[in-house]
């Protein structure tokens, strides 16, 4: 699975077993690493099974448990909403925030002082880092290797690098060194990771939505709509289109 990820030279790339009725086991794999959890491949998944089998709710068995994707019509579109694993989150250790800001080339006056550097989860672990601008965050220029090793060492998928347009809409970046590439545009797991820990904070008041704008300065613009319950999973909302050889990633 890994040498045929590396031959799909996606992000990510889901592996799908043959249905039991609507539940299937999918495990995801990068070029280099398979990821507990990658929303985004979830999405398109439920979208390609919606596209055979009809509208529904999907079970898809992974690593992180059961996720469940519901799909619908959107137009000539197929809509994917995924609810994630619980979420969690937990103080980053001032190590390794020192180590990925050092490998960013930012400095720590660089950050929100609203949203402070936090480990968060919602099926893969990612370092949520805030910036206090969006010229910080649009100067994304990285050592790959130093931070791949930061990240293999703390257990963790990819950097959640966000900045607050203003209550209901961040931007964001998402740094994949240890999956081989140099960015992620879309990252649902990150998304809801990011939802979680908005809710779990009392950064928001649930029931409450936030839409995430990703992939835009790669060329792949995502918009991932982030559904904020009083409990439970999140719920990330999206669409995928079929991409053909050739194209583009």
């Amino acid at each position: 699975m890994k040498r045929i990820a590396a031959e799909a030279a996606c992000s990510v790339t889901a592996f799908v077993a043959p249905a039991t009725g609507r539940e299937r086991s999918v495990r995801f794999y990068s070029a280099e690493i398979e990821v507990p959890l990658c929303g985004h491949a979830t999405i398109a998944t439920g979208v390609v099974l919606a596209g055979t089998e009809g509208a529904g709710v999907y079970r898809l068995s992974t690593a992180v448990g059961v996720i469940p994707v519901a799909l619908r019509r959107k137009g000539a579109l197929w809509e994917a909403s995924l609810t994630s694993a619980q979420p969690r989150h937990e103080p980053a250790p001032s190590a390794l925030v020192d180590e990925a800001l050092a490998a960013l080339g930012w400095r720590r006056d660089e950050l929100s002082k609203s949203i402070p550097p936090t480990r968060i989860f919602a099926g893969s672990w990612h370092l949520l880092l805030a910036t206090a601008t969006s010229e910080r965050l649009a100067a994304l220029d990285y050592d790959f290797e130093r931070l791949k090793r930061a990240m293999l060492a703390d257990g963790l998928t990819s950097l959640q690098l966000v900045w607050r347009e203003d209550a209901g809409l961040y931007h964001s970046r998402n740094p994949f060194p240890v999956g081989g590439l140099v960015e992620d545009p879309a990252s649902g797991s990150a998304a809801a990771a990011l939802g979680g820990y908005l809710r779990d904070t009392g950064r928001v008041n649930p029931p409450a939505r936030i839409v995430i704008r990703q992939g835009e300065a790669m060329g792949r613009p995502s918009r991932l709509v982030v559904e904020i319950p009083q409990r439970g999973g999140i719920v990330v909302t999206g669409t995928a289109v079929p991409m053909e050889a050739g194209d583009r990633l």
